[in-house]
């Protein structure tokens, strides 16, 4: 018996459409992570981008469990003396660009490579509900129908 590897050919790439109102950010990027990679094809093979393309509307209503919104801090460093950043997750949320937490949490859960970068350039993510990507007729994944506990409503 042999051990099938795909070819780049082989590859069809769906595009799904995921509304991200209500659901646990990490719950979401661990199956956006997992779409991505091409994991639940049945011909994944890892060193080939087997993912899916994946748009994200509603990032800005997706939700975190306990206190992360006030208690969960990020750090950088601007490179200047004393020039060390910070800022909350209920800040980065609540300010101007509030897809990049959903953007960052899925690009922690890939590889640090030139596949991870490729699989990321398939991300499209959004802060709102609407989305330029209808011409590629994507289909729904309902996220919050998966799990019970994909789900908060408070």
């Amino acid at each position: 018996m042999k051990t099938y590897s795909a070819k780049p050919a082989d590859v069809t790439r769906k595009w799904y459409v995921v509304d991200a109102a209500d659901v646990v950010l990490g719950r979401l990027a661990s199956i956006l992570a997992l779409r991505l990679r091409g994991k639940h094809k049945p011909i994944f093979t890892p060193h080939i981008d087997c993912g899916d393309n994946i748009i994200v509307v509603n990032a800005e209503k997706v939700k975190l469990t306990g206190n992360k919104l006030a208690r969960k801090v990020f750090h950088w460093h601007t490179g200047h003396p004393g020039g060390v950043k910070t800022r909350t997750m209920g800040q980065i949320l609540g300010g101007k660009t509030p897809e990049r937490v959903v953007v960052k949490a899925v690009e922690r859960m890939l590889t640090r490579n030139p596949m991870g970068r490729a699989q990321m350039r398939k991300l499209h993510v959004y802060a709102g509900s609407k989305h330029p990507h209808e011409a590629q007729n994507p289909e729904v994944l309902d996220v919050a129908a998966m799990n019970p506990k994909n789900k908060r409503s408070a």
